[in-house]
């Protein structure tokens, strides 16, 4: 109850009870009846007990915590999962920009793109059977690789080497 309601006025406004037969609510009759038809008032007190009070208003401050953590939490959700989209937006236009360089490279590569390019821009030509010569090798498929000079590094290096070898014995 509140403030209001616990010091409160109630009018009896004499309404007839069937179960006793009167007609002021009380049941008797007696000297409490009011002459004249007037209303009979009495005061009902209500004592609330203090700590009612402030346990309501620690539950509502409960209430409300719990309510704005759960709306903080779901903005924070959203954030996340525009950031996602976002995300995920940008990769699919770069995933379409590689499949279009792909593509592009693909037809730059080919045969004939090659070819064109070798001809217009270079100013080659394609060989034709008069430049062909072939060439016959008597020595069969034996290849002969002569000694390599050796480098400055590998000079001194075997330099210190004969040194060690004079020094042991």
């Amino acid at each position: 109850m509140s403030m209001a309601e616990a010091d409160s006025v109630y009018y009896d406004s004499g309404d007839y009870d069937e179960t006793e037969g009167t007609v002021d609510g009380s049941g008797s009759g007696d000297e409490n009846d009011m002459p004249d038809g007037q209303p009979h008032i009495h005061k009902q007190t209500n004592n609330a007990k203090a700590g009612s009070v402030m346990t309501i208003f620690l539950v509502s401050v409960m209430a409300f915590m719990l309510l704005g953590t759960v709306i903080y939490t779901h903005n924070r959700r959203n954030v996340m999962y525009n950031k996602a989209a976002a995300m995920n937006q940008k990769l699919s236009v770069q995933e379409a920009e590689n499949a279009r360089l792909q593509s592009e490279l693909e037809s730059k590569l080919s045969a004939k793109n090659i070819e064109d390019y070798a001809e217009n821009v270079l100013g080659m030509q394609k060989i034709d059977s008069s430049q062909i010569k072939y060439i016959k090798i008597s020595t069969g498929d034996v290849v002969n690789i002569p000694e390599q000079k050796k480098g400055i590094g590998a000079k001194i290096k075997s330099f210190f080497e004969r040194c060690v070898e004079y020094f042991r014995g």
